[in-house]
């Protein structure tokens, strides 16, 4: 699944996607063990939202990056993006954010707003889903504002140690155990996407190389869970173009 290419790969994503909407949020507590929202807190952290800023969550899913933002900075204004009409609707329904999110169907490669838009842009788990990382963060580059900030939430290959075979065991065979267990077959074989992903993504540094190429200043990364999530972030600098 994960050497889909091209149109083929993103119709798969989208369906997957809106396939589990409904036991996203269950199934990412529990394989990260509450974790998740630790990394999306940090995400949030380092965005540094100016005050009643801008932040454009794209590949929004449900919301959680947007409703910590909201939740952190209540004069903010959080834009919800995802080419996952059902997550976002599940999103919608999520209180006590999802009246006060503006959700808006979007494409990551070919985003739906005006140049230097946004005083932030964060992405959870988009950028090993999409089919051209540098379009994608080139698109972000557009929107956001001089001085703004991209950061991006993201699964990482594990690192060559000593844990790494029993991480693997895990994504392999533990992580679609857990999705089956949960929310059925259906959602099991969607959750086989996941370890498949993660290891034919970038290296932590790979996507800090190409977050630099893409134009980005003071561009840096933290690793989580054993290495096997990464937070990148960079600055848009003040004195370039829109």
């Amino acid at each position: 699944m994960a050497d889909l290419k091209g149109k083929e790969r993103s119709d798969y994503v989208r369906s997957m996607f809106d396939r589990i909407a409904g036991r996203y949020d269950l199934l990412n507590r529990i394989i990260s063990g509450g974790q998740d929202m630790k990394w999306r807190r940090f995400v949030v952290e380092v965005a540094a939202l100016p005050p009643e800023g801008v932040l454009l969550d794209i590949a929004t899913g449900t919301g959680d990056i947007a409703f910590e933002a909201l939740k952190r900075m209540p004069d903010a204004q959080a834009v919800g993006a995802d080419f996952a009409l059902g997550m976002m609707r599940v999103g919608k329904r999520r209180d006590p954010y999802g009246r006060h999110v503006d959700w808006t169907g979007a494409d990551a490669l070919a985003l739906p707003y005006a140049e230097a838009s946004f005083d932030a842009v964060a992405s959870g788990f988009l950028m090993r889903n999409v089919v051209d990382i540098p379009r994608a963060l080139a698109e972000q580059w557009r929107v956001l504002k001089p001085g703004g900030r991209i950061v991006i939430l993201d699964t990482s290959p594990p690192p060559d140690n000593l844990l790494k075979p029993l991480i693997l065991l895990h994504l392999k065979f533990g992580v679609p155990t857990l999705g089956r267990l949960v929310g059925g077959k259906a959602v099991g074989d969607a959750y086989r996407y996941l370890p498949e992903s993660t290891q034919a993504f970038k290296t932590p540094e790979e996507l800090e190389a190409l977050v630099a190429a893409a134009g980005f200043s003071d561009v840096r990364f933290r690793r989580f869970m054993f290495g096997t999530m990464a937070v990148h972030w960079g600055v848009k600098p003040v004195a370039c173009q829109a």
